[in-house]
């Protein structure tokens, strides 16, 4: 699996430990990454608004993966992460799946796409989607009309729903079929609960969120 998964280059660096590898992650940090998997029990969380479904504990490897992912620019990294949640959706059969879905990555404001040069749930959602065959992308449905600060920053709930309230409207391509948010982190999940409240507004029905990594999660 791990080199049907992470082989793309005939020889470079270990993007973690800098280690001479063919793939992405040498076998040494692929290991210590596929240690932060979620059984397949655990990858699915039902609360009142949401089904969450997640590959991993957002902890150790898998944090440092998405920090380097993000902070320095490496949407290889968001690839490799959305084939391994396309992986471990399609073993799950937790969730019961209208026949045809449309993914919808939540975005970014378009100054922080271009100072990044990419968004990372874009990037997952594209490589999500060619795993999980007859999944149709939708990287319109949704846009960020206000730039937000970072949840991390902000301590409370309340903050962090004042801080995301108004950021996302519909954008110019309504989905077709039930949505599948997808995202690489799940926290407080405000940011997913404000995408639910637009898609529902205008009679759109979502029947989760996929992620990468799911914080709170103990060992």
């Amino acid at each position: 699996m791990f080199k049907q998964l992470l082989s793309v280059f005939l020889e470079s660096r270990c993007e973690f430990c800098q280690r001479t590898t063919s793939h992405i992650l040498c076998e040494y940090c692929w290991q210590k990454l596929s240690s932060h998997q979620l059984s397949k029990s655990d990858r699915l969380k039902l609360d009142q608004t949401q089904n969450i479904f997640a590959w991993g504990r957002y902890d150790g490897q898998l944090k440092r993966a998405i920090a380097l992912m993000k902070y320095q620019r490496k949407p290889e990294i968001a690839d490799v992460l959305g084939i391994l949640l396309a992986k471990a959706w399609l073993e799950s059969k937790s969730i019961k799946l209208p026949p045809k879905i449309t993914v919808v990555p939540i975005p970014l404001h378009v100054k922080k796409q271009e100072e990044r040069g990419f968004n990372q749930a874009e990037v997952m959602a594209k490589s999500f989607c060619q795993i999980t065959t007859g999944y149709q992308l939708n990287t319109q449905a949704l846009i960020r009309v206000k730039e937000t600060e970072a949840m991390f920053n902000l301590k409370t709930l309340a903050a962090r729903d004042n801080n995301i309230q108004g950021a996302l409207q519909i954008g110019a391509k309504l989905p077709k079929y039930p949505v599948l948010l997808l995202d690489d982190i799940h926290t407080t999940g405000t940011t997913v609960k404000e995408a639910i409240k637009i898609l529902q507004h205008k009679q759109i029905e979502v029947i989760g969120v996929a992620v990468a990594a799911k914080a709170g999660i103990r060992q």
